[in-house]
């Protein structure tokens, strides 16, 4: 399981050729012989751990990259138990079958060619242009309505991945009957050139639902997904990355809809030397509201709120950072709030009390309830909550 982060190690490291060590990454990893390695979360304890990590998992997963939710019956409770490589190709599975089941889209594809027969309009220009030995032959233009499409060949692309992936016999059954159904499509030979030709008009609405995992499946978001050519697809989430998106999803649904959330802000640098702006100081979320600004960052890290004596585990550079940003970002306000969203554990559960770094700027630090999504003492900050959310929190 991945723990929390304390070192920021880089991805791989192999010690004395013996050991695998991974760091502050989650997913699966597929070896040669077929093996898998599943690397959850560590954030629970007891017998159900891995069960409740892989939830969290695919929760974050899906708040993180705006994956559609389905609501699952009965018949999809196995496939809740499955690692996560074949939970998301069931998930794939299971949306372009209903989308084959509605019909593809097929469009016009202009063809020119030279035929024995007219069809269609003829290139008068190209015909003059004949030698007399070949004017019994007709340049010609025509349209042809065909599934030939950059959705369609993206989709045939993904399906053969996952029909030599998957181990579990109910998405190989599934798998393979697509794919005779869509045999006459043929796979992308320009993956990258067909995602940047990806429709979104109203004629594509069918298709928006099934993009987000289509690209998770062709490596082309957000996860570092692993592939080689003996066996299927591996992919491995950086866990703070996937923290923070599972942060913004939640901040989203807190806030006002008058408020703007920015991710990832670059308005201002540390210093300037020599003419020019160094260091720039990227907050992970910058909150504006009726002229007032809010600066949030987030840790993957874990805190102990009964550890006092070690500064609950907090780290002196993340107050630094913090206190950067405080000083770029709010220094015309008269008062600046400043949150840190740590994950809630039982160490963690409820806020810290506040910490003051100058008379008016004054930093917060708040557990993220990862199941429920809510961040506890968020009200504190005077932050712009939506009136729903501000009704929950005081029942």
């Amino acid at each position: 399981m991945s723990r929390f982060s304390k070192s920021g190690a880089a991805l791989c490291h192999l010690e004395n050729r013996r050991w695998l060590r991974l760091d502050n990454y989650v997913g699966v990893l597929e070896t040669p012989c077929g093996t898998r390695l599943e690397i959850l979360p560590k954030h629970y304890n007891g017998r159900d751990s891995i069960a409740r990590s892989r939830a969290l998992l695919r929760k974050m997963i899906q708040s993180s990259l705006d994956l559609p939710v389905r609501e699952a019956g009965q018949a999809d409770l196995q496939l809740f138990d499955a690692p996560l490589s074949e939970w998301l190709i069931g998930k794939f599975l299971l949306l372009l079958d209903d989308l084959v089941k509605r019909g593809i889209r097929f469009d016009y594809q202009r063809v020119e060619e030279e035929q024995v027969f007219l069809r269609g309009q003829l290139d008068v220009a190209k015909q003059i242009r004949q030698p007399p030995s070949r004017r019994h032959h007709f340049q010609i233009r025509h349209d042809i309505f065909l599934a030939d499409m950059p959705e369609n060949r993206l989709l045939k692309s993904a399906l053969e991945a996952t029909c030599k992936s998957t181990q579990d016999a109910r998405n190989w059954r599934l798998a393979h009957e697509l794919r005779s159904l869509l045999q006459q499509i043929p796979a992308s030979t320009d993956i990258g050139l067909d995602l940047d030709q990806w429709r979104d008009d109203r004629l594509q609405a069918r298709y928006q639902a099934i993009k987000p995992w289509c690209e998770l499946i062709l490596r082309k978001q957000m996860p570092i997904a692993l592939s080689h050519e003996w066996q299927g697809i591996s992919l491995l989430f950086p866990m703070e990355k996937l923290y923070e998106r599972y942060v913004a999803a939640c901040l989203r649904k807190m806030l006002r809809r008058d408020a703007s959330l920015k991710l990832g802000s670059r308005l201002h640098h540390l210093c300037e030397h020599d003419g020019g702006k160094i260091f720039r100081l990227e907050p992970d979320f910058l909150v504006s509201h009726a002229g007032k600004n809010w600066i949030l960052d987030a840790k993957w890290k874990q805190l102990d709120a009964a550890n006092r004596a070690d500064s609950y585990n907090l780290q002196q550079s993340d107050f630094y950072q913090l206190f950067a940003y405080g000083n770029k970002y709010l220094h015309d306000q008269q008062t600046g709030e400043l949150v840190l969203i740590y994950p809630k554990v039982s160490e963690f559960s409820t806020p810290l009390p506040h910490f003051d770094f100058t008379k008016n700027l004054r930093l917060w630090v708040l557990p993220l309830d990862l199941e429920l999504g809510v961040l506890n003492g968020i009200t504190r900050t005077n932050l712009p909550l939506s009136s729903n959310y501000t009704d929950a929190i005081a029942v």
